[in-house]
């Protein structure tokens, strides 16, 4: 099987790419276009093994204007991961970058799918397209955005369903929740409070900390992902990919001391724009169709991001 993937150098990106290519029968085009906060030579680092695999092929490229039907013709599945992250930098005048990348790209990739033999396509959405609510998120919800990022990956997701409901194109999104582990992108939450405990400077934190996420481990949000692949079950539909806990911000920095030895010098800040104070995945679509049950747990998965960040700084 020949599989396409998009943002293939990024956080998220890469561990896919090496998790396919532990199938021997496929082969995978990582295409990645540099976009974002991650550091060129960190996403450097991150491709590193895929680039000796003979099975993968990586084409540095926009998708703006990488050739799209070429790569395509003869592809089975595209995962779309690319585009511009990041909730707090969405607003104001780069709100630009986050249309051209995040719609645009997407708009375009979905139309050269159209005259492609793919049998998915699989978008990568978010929980930032659910908004402020109560209790556990399910797909059925009203998505409300609260920041322009989460506006502009519900916009790709309406283009998903508008192609498939069009095209025919086998479409599945997949809204993942605070994806946290090793190659994490440096802006990042985790990424930023370890670096900064490591290095005894103030750990800044957003709003009073009580605000909560549910945390998804890296090799659980892959083994989600994955799943969806040939599978016919899940074609146009929706499906969140979860973690194994939730926790608090304030929650996670003290487990973060308690595994580093170090104290932290929080330092409080004013509550960041278009972030829900609580994030918390319901699992049932994805427990059904895909038979994902979240494993590790936050402590294991911090100690890892933690043993991460060490070999990089």
């Amino acid at each position: 099987m020949k599989i396409i993937v998009t943002g293939a150098a990024g956080f998220i990106g890469s561990h896919l790419c090496e998790k396919l290519l532990e199938n021997e029968h496929h082969t995978v085009v990582g295409i990645d276009g540099w976009l974002g906060p991650t550091p060129s030579h960190l996403k450097t680092f991150n491709i590193g093994s895929l680039l000796a695999n003979p099975r993968f092929t990586f084409i540095s490229e926009n998708l703006l204007i990488a050739p799209l039907p070429k790569l395509l013709h003869d592809a089975d599945a595209v995962y779309h991961l690319a585009g511009m992250p990041g909730v707090r930098t969405s607003w104001g005048k780069d709100f630009e970058a986050y249309t051209i990348h995040n719609i645009s790209s997407t708009q375009r990739l979905l139309e050269a799918c159209k005259d492609a033999p793919i049998q998915q396509f699989i978008y990568a959405s978010t929980s930032s397209v659910y908004g402020e609510k109560d209790g556990k998120l399910s797909e059925a919800m009203e998505p409300a955005p609260l920041s322009p990022y989460g506006i502009t990956k519900l916009t790709g997701e309406h283009l998903c369903r508008v192609y498939h409901t069009t095209f025919r194109i086998p479409t599945v999104i997949l809204r993942y929740f605070t994806v946290y582990g090793p190659r994490q992108r440096p802006d990042m939450s985790f990424h930023r409070f370890i670096k900064q405990l490591l290095t005894n400077q103030p750990i800044t934190i957003f709003g009073d900390g009580t605000q909560s996420r549910d945390f998804t481990y890296i090799s659980d949000c892959i083994k989600g992902t994955v799943a969806v692949l040939g599978n016919r079950a899940v074609v146009g539909k929706t499906i969140n990919i979860g973690g194994k806990e939730k926790a608090s911000v304030n929650e996670v920095v003290a487990l973060l001391e308690k595994l580093t030895g170090r104290k932290a010098i929080r330092q409080y800040t004013a509550s960041a724009l278009g972030e829900p104070k609580h994030t918390w995945a319901d699992l049932s679509l994805a427990e059904q169709y895909l038979h994902y049950a979240p494993e590790v747990t936050l402590k294991e998965g911090l100690q890892r991001e933690i043993e991460y960040i060490r070999s990089i700084y």
